[in-house]
């Protein structure tokens, strides 16, 4: 497995254009609602923007794309919301896998599966193993998951797999637990619909992460929406502890984007 900088341990690599963005895509509801549609035309309007989305990261060379699709607080919805959102998942995998994997997307689902239907543990599993080799973006869904889920579940596995050292542990030890150890610490945060909090998503992996927040539901996001977030980050100035003076010093070189990729997938 390959293993990434922390942000805290070291000073990860500064890119242009961010190597990881990670979303929490809010506001279906809200765009129905206004429509006088029921709240899951809107979940089901996103499913087509995150389509769009895709295509416009690989576009700009970004890597790695983790959407927050359904928190381990979700369950708390209407059951009848929470069976059209798993219905959902499911005709999403069924349709989306191939289209996937024909662009060179490599499809990774994160959180505690256990709760779903066997039927979508399957598709999840398919899903994975079929795409398992793609390295053209790395599409994350997290999905019954949270941040603290997260760090809870590797440190029982931790504690499980190492209690010689007990006591001892470090960041280093913890990190292949993680549940996103496959991928570097996000870059990018966004998060749409106007509310500005993480709500229990990455919250290990946000600790020096950069936020963007918009007022567009997610249903209305776009490619313009996505250059604005970027064109955010890239005038931030990443310190990672460090003073303005260091950077300016020259300890932090920003590493040109690579070439954009195009795509079909759409």
């Amino acid at each position: 497995m390959a293993t990434f900088d922390s942000s805290t341990a070291t000073i990860p690599e500064t890119r242009q254009v961010p190597r990881h963005v990670a979303i929490i895509m809010d506001g279906n509801g809200r765009w129905a609602r206004r429509r006088f549609l029921p709240r899951v035309a809107g979940h089901k309007r996103g499913v087509e923007v995150l389509r769009r989305v895709i295509k416009t990261c690989i576009e700009h060379g970004i890597e790695y794309l983790t959407v927050f699709a359904f928190s381990s607080e979700n369950w708390r919805r209407p059951p009848e919301e929470v069976s059209f959102l798993m219905n959902l998942f499911v005709s999403a995998l069924s349709e989306e896998v191939a289209r996937l994997h024909e662009n060179g997307i490599r499809l990774k689902v994160v959180g505690d599966l256990s709760r779903f239907e066997p039927r979508l543990r399957a598709l999840i599993e398919d899903g994975e193993r079929k795409t398992a080799d793609n390295r053209r973006l790395t599409l994350t869904v997290a999905a019954n998951y949270g941040g603290r889920w997260d760090i809870l579940q590797a440190s029982n596995r931790l504690a499980q797999e190492q209690p010689q050292k007990s006591g001892a542990w470090t960041e280093a030890d913890l990190a292949p637990y993680l549940a996103l150890a496959y991928a570097p610490e996000p870059d990018l945060f966004i998060r749409t619909g106007g509310e500005q909090r993480v709500s229990n998503f990455m919250i290990w992996q946000l600790a020096y992460t950069e936020f963007y927040f918009t007022d567009r539901l997610w249903p209305e996001f776009d490619a313009r929406t996505l250059d604005a977030a970027i064109a955010s980050y890239q005038k931030r100035e990443r310190r990672f502890g460090r003073t303005s003076e260091q950077l300016r010093e020259g300890a932090d070189v920003l590493v040109p984007a690579s070439a954009s990729r195009q795509t079909h997938y759409a």
